[in-house]
């Protein structure tokens, strides 16, 4: 009953966001954004900084369309094919590589990731906000465990998930003790 129930509510919640979706990567391909000259460090406005950043970086362009594809395979393959309960695994994956690539266009190629609204030249970019070597190398060693946490996140889940909860135990009015 649950899963129908979360199933009929998944077209119209994924009608408005690849509605919202499009209409902000839309925005973002034709907005100007803030250009940082390598030489200078001066930011200055530039239209469609962010398409030319896509285009420039190909590898970035094709993980983000990766990660969009995969996020639609997703939804349309849990609402076409009746009992499929993978789709949030396809969806997880796409979401994370294209927000990474939305976040990969927005701070690299001489782009000032946090611009300044009082000093143009104040935004901040990945070369000026950058910690020291010490910071950097440690937090370059925590980020390595990353994939350690997501491999664990994976193990639990599937631990959850192999042991389906019956009604008789929904139903138990035991009390917890901690």
């Amino acid at each position: 009953v649950a899963y129908e129930h979360a199933r009929k509510s998944l077209l119209p919640n994924a009608a408005i966001f690849v509605v919202l979706f499009v209409a902000y990567v839309v925005f973002l391909m034709v907005t100007k954004g803030y250009d940082v000259d390598p030489t200078t460090g001066a930011v200055s406005l530039v239209q469609y900084k962010y398409l030319h950043n896509f285009l420039a970086m190909p590898v970035i362009l094709v993980l983000f369309l990766v990660g969009v594809v995969l996020v639609l395979a997703g939804v349309i393959l849990t609402l076409v094919k009746k009992g499929f309960r993978k789709g949030i695994w396809l969806e997880g994956v796409g979401v994370v590589l294209a927000v990474l690539g939305l976040l990969l266009i927005l701070g690299y190629n001489n782009t000032a990731y946090y611009p300044s609204i009082a000093d143009i030249n104040s935004s901040l970019t990945i070369q000026n906000s950058s910690s020291s070597p010490y910071t950097l190398k440690a937090m370059s060693i925590v980020s390595l465990l990353i994939p350690f946490v997501l491999a664990y996140i994976f193990y639990a889940w599937r631990a959850i998930d192999r042991k389906k909860i019956t009604r008789h135990e929904m139903g138990q009015n035991e009390e917890i003790k901690y």
